[in-house]
């Protein structure tokens, strides 16, 4: 039997909570939790990245998201070890449950075991260096006309250089910058940047701040490419490939940013993991 095609984030909760992808989350536990706080500021630029992370790790799996300042303590790590999936599904919390629906989906299928995926290593060297190279394989996963617009949802410098490289034009948009590395204006209206796309790119962060939802409706009512480049939540993004989410770079964690030495991201396309899914239901 295939697994259901969620569409919605809400919808994907339920059919976890139902049995419908794999294990009773009732009988999975978490191993242990953590709380990051990480900033980075690239080589040559004037702008300084803040990111928090929940992870929460489930045997040999993590599941991770990204969240803004102030919306979840540490505290909330002194107890969390020890629960069961199903009650952190269950949280008031969107970054806790989003964290527990990825390791849920990390556990039942790790980005490592996929056999669709396709592994791209990063090289060793400096943030800028492994930057350029991760954000050159997010691109790679555009199939872009010249001058065609690309929506960019959580916006990183070097990718909006990787898009240019492409041909693409980048629109970017993000709730915290005001402006790009070479100065230009960066919206902070999601809805008005997606008018314009040819095609959309977007961080998983979506995920934690609850517009996710609203972007793969808006592609999938106007037929718009969704490319998703998670960290954050990536194994709950790949349920929604053939669904909305056209194409996936995903990173289980440790993120590339937390080390020098060579890694390895996923990447994933719409038509080979569907049919892969189809396989192994």
């Amino acid at each position: 039997m295939p697994y259901p095609k969620p569409h919605t984030v809400a919808e994907l909760t339920e059919g976890i909570l139902e049995g419908a992808y794999g294990p009773d989350p009732k009988d999975v536990t978490v191993t242990s939790a953590f709380w990051l706080y990480h900033t980075t500021r690239l080589a040559g630029s004037e702008v300084t990245y803040h990111n928090h992370y929940l992870l929460l790790r489930v045997g040999e799996s993590f599941g991770a998201c990204s969240f803004e300042a102030g919306e979840l303590s540490p505290e909330f790590c002194e107890n969390a070890s020890g629960f069961t999936l199903e009650t952190l599904l269950r949280s008031e919390s969107t970054c806790v449950r989003i964290a527990a629906l990825d390791a849920y989906l990390s556990r039942v299928r790790p980005h490592r075991d996929a056999g669709e995926a396709e592994p791209v290593t990063l090289p060793t060297g400096t943030p800028e260096i492994r930057a350029r190279a991760r954000d050159a394989a997010i691109a790679g996963l555009l199939d872009l006309d010249p001058g065609a617009k690309v929506a960019l949802i959580g916006v990183v410098n070097p990718l909006i250089e990787a898009i240019r490289d492409r041909g693409g034009v980048a629109l970017p948009c993000d709730l915290n910058l005001r402006t790009t590395q070479w100065g230009e204006p960066v919206s902070d209206d999601m809805t008005e940047v997606l008018k314009q796309a040819d095609a959309v790119v977007a961080t998983g962060m979506t995920l934690g701040n609850g517009t996710f939802d609203l972007i793969l409706e808006h592609c999938r009512q106007n037929d718009v490419p969704l490319v998703v480049y998670a960290q954050s939540g990536s194994a709950v993004a790949r349920a929604f490939l053939a669904g909305g989410v056209t194409a996936l770079s995903a990173e289980a964690f440790p993120f590339s940013q937390f080390s020098a030495d060579a890694t390895v991201l996923y990447r994933y396309r719409a038509g080979s993991s569907a049919a892969a899914l189809e396989e192994a239901s």
